[in-house]
């Protein structure tokens, strides 16, 4: 399954010309408030050079990629939890996704108005991040109240049940408290079950405009307290990748490298989600095909095998395995196995980033 991160933002932060710059959805995007009713989603493919380099060397009849699915949800406003707006109408829609990004507003635009009057993305963030902590919490306080009478009655699962609601409940005015709390793992497994949005990862995403001193402060700001909240961060000009997405690549790629822009916007998003996730990838190559898999840091052989198919897990024997750069040193498969390169490793081996695994199993 792809990756799914979930678009939270005010309305006009741009979030549907950010998806439409990541994904190439032409989701709509307009100059007033609640373009989006229905959510918009679209799939991105991870932009990755060692599968481009494994590809040209192999020479297979396919190159799949690792994928990313966005959700863009009605952008939510003050009062979004109690039923304001439409925003609260559609959290139902991320709450199966796998992070989140905030999306903040940082340009100034004459033609495109703020929901809140002025351009502050710290105050931006602080809005949303209560809506949705109030959504998590209506969420807990009905669990507490249909679990109450099971734990009074001496059930231990529903005590220990109370007891990680409770902390949760305290704790939902604060993401960096909340965040801290699910180190346990008690209350992470409570916070999963509810699906609760302020428990999910969070990145926060700068769309700015046109460069200038004001704009430079509001980064810099969101920034230092990124760092102080140990929150990831990107900033993306979502209107002018959006623009440049129209141009063929070779033109896009000069604009930008005019522009001082080493990587583009979806290369950009996709590295702070994978840092943010802890996410790592591994390439297969099986007879006409090249693909690439996105597995957790730390992820067992027989863990990354599954991904391919729980067969692969359930019957692992060994894994051969081989860096992506040491095979395109030897050339070819074959001839890493006649120098000796390709290991066989057992169950307990820890899959690296741009490891190539041929897995061995048995069912």
């Amino acid at each position: 399954m792809a990756l799914t991160i979930g678009l939270v933002g005010l309305p006009n932060a741009g979030k549907s010309t950010l998806l439409n710059a990541l994904a190439r959805v032409n989701a709509p995007a307009a100059s007033y408030p609640f373009t989006t009713i229905e959510p918009n989603t679209g799939v991105a493919v991870v932009p990755d050079e060692r599968l481009d380099r494994l590809t040209e060397l192999i020479k297979p009849e396919r190159k799949v990629p690792a994928t990313v699915e966005f959700v863009d949800i009605a952008g939510l406003v003050q009062g979004a939890s109690k039923g304001e707006g439409l925003g609260n109408q559609f959290l139902g829609y991320i709450r199966n996704v796998d992070a989140i990004a905030i999306v903040l507003r940082a340009f100034e635009s004459g033609d495109v108005t703020h929901p809140l009057s002025t351009v502050d993305p710290e105050r931006d963030a602080e809005v949303l991040w209560v809506e949705l902590g109030l959504a998590d919490l209506a969420a807990v306080q009905r669990r507490l109240e249909s679990i109450r009478t099971a734990a009074r009655s001496g059930d231990k699962a529903a005590q220990q049940e109370l007891a990680a609601l409770t902390e949760i409940e305290r704790a939902l005015d604060s993401p960096a408290e909340l965040r801290r709390l699910l180190a346990d793992n008690a209350i992470a497994e409570v916070a999963d079950r509810l699906r609760l949005l302020t428990a999910k990862p969070a990145m926060s995403v700068l769309n700015i405009g046109e460069d200038n001193e004001h704009q430079r402060q509001l980064v810099a700001r969101v920034r230092n307290k990124a760092t102080t909240e140990n929150m990831q961060v990107c900033v993306i000009n979502a209107q002018l990748e959006d623009e440049l997405n129209q141009l063929e690549p070779a033109e896009a790629a000069e604009y930008r490298e005019a522009l001082g822009a080493e990587q583009d916007a979806l290369t950009v998003f996709i590295h702070t989600a994978y840092k943010l996730l802890g996410l790592i990838t591994f390439f297969t190559i099986d007879g006409p095909e090249v693909r690439a898999w996105t597995v957790r840091q730390g992820a067992t052989a027989p863990q990354a095998a599954g991904k391919i198919h729980s067969d692969f897990e359930r019957g692992f024997i060994r894994a051969e395995v081989i860096g992506w750069q040491a095979l395109l040193e030897a050339g070819s498969i074959a001839r890493a196995r006649e120098l000796g390169q390709l290991r066989l490793e057992g169950k307990e081996y820890l899959v690296e980033d741009g490891d190539v695994i041929h897995f061995r199993f048995a069912v």
